[in-house]
């Protein structure tokens, strides 16, 4: 009877071993110094231009807040960009095919963050 009860319990237990294994604790920027002095007034255009070079969509929420999304085959990212003159900030927003619990998220998400918050800080200003 206990063997019985391993074979069925075991390959459930791997699965969640597995799924497990591709989540990671969620990333968070809250706060990201630009690599170089700019105007507030520019640093929007040099978001954009960062995320967009990643895939990203942005859309201006107001003068310093925008949204971005990152649409990767049916996974789905959106973060909430804040940002002044000086530095900015990435925060999680929404998700779809990300195995997000409320904690932790697929961990290819944390790689695309670490990714866009590397290009912002990076992009040339213009």
């Amino acid at each position: 009877m206990k063997r019985r009860t391993l074979v069925v319990a075991g390959p459930a237990v791997l699965a969640a071993l597995a799924l497990g294994a591709c989540t990671a604790p969620i990333y968070n920027v809250p706060g990201r110094r630009f690599d170089s002095p700019a105007p507030f007034e520019a640093r929007a255009e040099q978001i954009r231009r960062a995320a967009a070079g990643l895939g990203w969509q942005t859309d201006l929420v107001r003068p310093g807040v925008m949204r971005a999304t990152l649409n990767l085959r049916s996974h789905v990212a959106v973060v909430e960009i804040t940002y002044s003159a000086d530095a900015f900030a990435i925060r999680y927003v929404d998700s779809r095919n990300l195995q997000y619990d409320g904690s932790s998220i697929h961990k290819n998400y944390n790689g695309w963050i670490q990714n866009l918050e590397r290009a912002i800080a990076q992009q040339p200003v213009s």
